[in-house]
């Protein structure tokens, strides 16, 4: 039997923090003038940029050196209305329970192996690939794009992620008609991954972490394969060298370091879904109508507003996280 608590969002460790997050609605006026002949162009991150003075030394060396120069800026998710937060805070303050159960997890994490990577596509495909670190930064045009991040702990931060759509993925190795859902799985060896600690028996849960998608969630513009953060390659806290980005659903659905990529027929299981059904849905859409089972998902607190997570700021939840423009997925 899984011997799992479950911590309520109040109860993770604190860290101070951060930007607070200005905007109640997109407004994406980029949108309207790339008929004006305004396409993605190449902007100066300036507000994204990596902070050099106010990282920790020691958490800095944890950051990859290797910058992404020349990447372009989506010309539609540049995060005009929003505040990035800045990155000596999201890069301390992490879910990665192959490493640990708490968000101080980066020290942990950079155990991570990545020099070999390779991320295997198969099953449902007319043209099965592997994928090696060269593959992932520059076979497919990269861009950044900056998402708000929510998570299901009720908690929410600003990400400039470098990466690109996961249809130019799904382009590549052509889907067979009679493929449905698509499951990726994370990296996991018990021999590097201590897993999450005292809260759980580590061994009986249902390793390696997997997630899935609906292909047609998978190929909407949105859905973003991440790569980089901040202007440089992900770092391994972060799930470097390849991660998912779903910003209208809760964060525990992005996986974090792929290695496999399955095209199927049938819904599979995933990782939390399997261990607490009637607390994290597979769908995991953010909606602020439906209430985690322990906690309200009415309200998000901004990363880092305060000196304790009970006292960050609050702001109202948005449907699918502010981005609507996925809501006829969901029409039955």
């Amino acid at each position: 039997m899984v011997l799992i608590r479950f911590p309520k969002p109040w109860q993770v460790e604190s860290q101070p923090i951060t930007s607070e997050t200005t905007y109640w609605h997109r407004r994406r006026f980029l949108k309207n003038m790339i008929g004006f002949g305004l396409g993605a162009t190449t902007f100066p991150s300036i507000s994204c940029s990596r902070s050099g003075d106010d990282i920790d030394p020691a958490l800095k060396k944890t950051l990859s050196q290797r910058t992404l120069p020349g990447v372009k800026r989506s010309a539609i998710y540049t995060g005009n209305d929003l505040r990035v937060t800045p990155e000596s805070e999201t890069s301390r303050y992490n879910n990665f329970y192959e490493f640990g159960g708490t968000k101080n997890i980066w020290q942990a994490a950079q155990s991570l192996p990545t020099d070999s990577w390779k991320v295997e596509v198969t099953g449902l495909v007319n043209r099965s690939r592997t994928y090696d670190l060269d593959d992932l930064t520059t076979k497919f045009p990269l861009e950044e794009r900056i998402y708000r991040f929510r998570c299901v702990e009720a908690w929410a931060m600003v990400v400039p992620w470098l990466g690109f759509p996961m249809r130019s993925l799904i382009k590549d190795v052509d889907p067979k008609s009679n493929a449905k859902f698509v499951r990726f799985t994370t990296f996991y060896d018990p021999q590097v991954c201590p897993g999450p600690g005292g809260w759980t028996d580590t061994a009986s849960l249902p390793w390696p972490y997997t997630e899935s998608l609906r292909i047609d969630e998978m190929a909407h513009d949105l859905a973003f394969f991440a790569v980089g953060i901040y202007g440089h390659l992900l770092p391994k806290q972060h799930g470097a060298p390849l991660r998912m980005v779903i910003p209208w659903k809760y964060g525990f659905k992005g996986a974090k370091s792929i290695v496999k990529i399955e095209f199927m027929n049938f819904q599979p299981p995933t990782f939390w879904n399997t261990l607490a059904p009637n607390e994290y849905g597979f769908e995991a859409n953010v909606n602020p109508d439906v209430p985690h089972p322990r906690w309200s998902q009415a309200e998000e607190r901004l990363l880092g507003t305060g000196v304790h997570p009970a006292v960050w700021e609050r702001q109202p939840t948005l449907l699918y996280n502010g981005y609507s423009e996925v809501a006829p997925l969901y029409r039955s």
